[in-house]
């Protein structure tokens, strides 16, 4: 004779659940996704024949004695009962929508992004001044400063921070890097700039000069100011290592990727406030130089209170993270990742190499790199002619800033809406576009400025001076992209992967590859001046090298989004199941003052053995 099983309504807690603690004792928790869906509107279950060891009471015409599945918590006795399903956890207190424990995270991480890109907008004008207004230097050691310096120090910096990730802790780690740039800013400013006309060898390097000839005024003005250019390469790591590594790999860390979704693309708001302002700070500074009266070395002066201001705003940088790291609880990562042992540096790199993921996240770097450093060397050549005083340079770059910051404010609040609306894909796919686009424009401005020359003299511009206003549009529009959408993106790819490979991952990346496509684009640019004489008969060429890094770059942000796609589904449901492991649902029946009883001694879901092995076992409703 056929048994069936009801539940009546809802699933419900007994009145008492602490009083059946010993029959609660049990019970095993379950494994399996079959057990964690029970149907809203259940079905009566026909239950096979049920043998002695079974015994169910007889079920008679009351609906109230038909046995009911009851969640109850299954470890009373050991700890706090798991909550029920379908029953709403505790509402966590909010503020404008959002719970206050988010707010905790995101207000530091915002600050913290606002320090640093105002040092780096501060950092990454007054290192240009430096190197190219320098006596016995021009903006021909850009390039050579890229290639055979900046890539140089930041593979040596990517290989000790490989191994120092393995001995020290996260805390330590991020200490230790951050506070030799803030002590050599210092440094610089007050100590190295002053003693520059004693420090630097200019009387060996114009012998050399004389000796080698005019062609190698690049590679010899590197030693001629070489504290010049050591601020240079220390103002790109602040780039690569604070911004990429640091920061981001910090709020990697404590946030979740649906919190990451909503508000990685709004970190950079109060950023480009940053932006705004440090590109005000240069402005005055420059402004002020001209200002002062004969014989008063206004540059030092400004760069000590441009310094002053960097080193204070790195110790904000600290103190954030320091208040984070012991006021705001991280979040829980899915216990199902495979631990990775520690690796040495070549164990690294091989390992990096041969993941397809980190791969494509590389060739997004190196392709960003190669293809902004193809025309903004070129702008910045056009920048030059149009600007050669150093004051007007430095002034006009922070206009730039300003403008960059506006822009970006405003790529920011449009950014959300991109990520809710189309998701990663499609975001990481516009900044490679709009890069293309613009970069058409300028180069076409460039090939075809004379026949354009009558017209831009009607609107009081010559095409040098439309040239470098164009250019400095698709540096502007680029830029915004980058930081409103680009970064966003490349940082939400980290957060699925594994602690080890995210680590040492974007410090292969970021710190290796950012500089390793900068330096590509210096070397092409390189070859193409060799060949074809100057960097004006190379622009059709370098159109069309941009051509080509652009479609590899989107190639890869398609490749990268199906792989990030299927990272974040698994680990969700990892989330779901390591969820549905910590409830536990006895069977009971309802006796006629209302509560219910366990049926059976068996266990919900015996440990051994088959529905098909026993007939005892039929009783059991693991087929629910």
């Amino acid at each position: 004779m056929a048994t069936f099983v009801q539940t009546r309504g809802l699933l419900s807690l007994p009145t008492n659940p602490k009083s059946r603690a010993s029959l609660s004792r049990h019970l095993n928790p379950s494994h399996g996704l079959k057990n964690r869906f029970i149907s809203l509107n259940p079905k009566p279950i026909s239950v096979p024949s049920l043998s002695s060891a079974a015994k169910f009471q007889p079920l008679d015409s009351k609906p109230k004695n038909l046995f009911i599945c009851r969640a109850e918590a299954a470890a009373a006795a050991d700890g706090p009962a798991q909550p029920a399903f379908g029953e709403a956890e505790a509402e966590k207190p909010k503020l404008l929508g959002i719970e206050i424990s988010t707010l905790k995270k995101i207000i530091p991480l915002g600050m913290m992004f606002f320090c640093i890109l105002f040092n780096y907008t501060i950092l990454r004008d007054t290192k240009d001044v430096l190197v190219v207004t320098a006596r016995g230097s021009s903006a021909e050691i850009i390039p050579f400063l890229k290639t055979w310096v900046n890539l140089p120090m930041a593979v040596g910096f990517m290989l000790l921070y490989t191994k120092l990730a393995n001995v020290l802790s996260k805390q330590a780690l991020f200490y230790s890097v951050i506070l030799p740039f803030i002590a050599f800013f210092g440094a610089f400013g007050f100590v190295l700039y002053p003693l520059s006309n004693y420090i630097h060898p200019e009387a060996f390097a114009d012998k050399l000069l004389n000796i080698l000839g005019p062609r190698f005024l690049g590679p010899l003005a590197i030693m001629r100011i070489w504290s010049f250019c050591l601020f240079y390469v220390m103002a790109e790591l602040w780039g690569s290592v604070v911004i990429s590594v640091l920061f981001w790999g910090f709020a990697n860390q404590i946030t979740t990727i649906e919190e990451a979704k909503r508000f990685y693309p709004l970190f950079g708001l109060g950023a480009n406030v940053a932006l705004i302002f440090s590109g005000r700070t240069v402005k005055y500074f420059s402004n002020l130089r001209q200002n002062l009266g004969p014989g008063v070395d206004g540059w030092a002066i400004s760069l000590k209170a441009m310094m002053s201001i960097v080193v204070g705003m790195g110790f904000a940088i600290c103190f954030l993270y320091w208040w984070v790291n012991n006021y705001v609880p991280l979040p829980t990562r899915s216990k199902k990742k495979k631990e990775k042992p520690k690796m040495g540096t070549m164990e690294s790199l091989k390992f990096l190499v041969s993941s397809k993921y980190i791969r494509d996240l590389a060739t997004l770097v190196v392709a960003y790199g190669i293809s902004i450093n193809l025309v903004e060397v070129t702008w910045k050549s056009k920048l030059k002619a149009q600007f050669p005083s150093p004051n007007e340079y430095s002034s006009f770059m922070g206009d730039f800033s300003t403008a960059t910051g506006i822009a970006t404010f405003t790529m920011m609040l449009v950014s959300q809406f991109i990520f809710d609306k189309y998701g990663w894909g499609v975001a990481a796919t516009i900044t490679p576009t709009v890069l293309l686009l613009t970069g058409v424009g300028f180069f076409s401005l460039l090939l075809f400025g004379g026949p354009l020359a009558p017209g831009l003299a009607q609107l009081g511009m010559t095409p040098l001076l439309a040239a470098v206003y164009v250019g400095a549009l698709q540096n502007i529009f680029s830029k915004s992209a980058k930081y409103s959408l680009f970064d966003p993106c490349k940082e939400m790819a980290y957060i699925p992967l594994d602690e080890d490979t995210k680590v040492k991952g974007k410090a292969a990346i970021d710190v290796v590859c950012n500089p390793l496509g900068k330096s590509g684009g210096a070397l092409i640019q390189q070859f193409m001046i060799l060949t074809f004489g100057s960097l004006a008969n190379s622009t059709p060429y370098l159109g069309g090298v941009l051509l080509l890094i652009v479609s590899a770059w989107l190639a890869a942000a398609k490749s990268l989004d199906t792989q990030f796609t299927a990272l974040r589904k698994e680990e969700e449901l990892e989330k779901e199941m390591e969820r549905a492991a910590a409830v536990k649902i006895p069977v009971v029946a309802e006796n006629d003052d209302g509560n219910g009883s366990l049926a059976t001694g068996a266990p919900l879901n015996p440990t051994s053995g088959d529905s098909s092995s026993s007939p005892s076992e039929a009783s059991s409703p693991r087929n629910i």
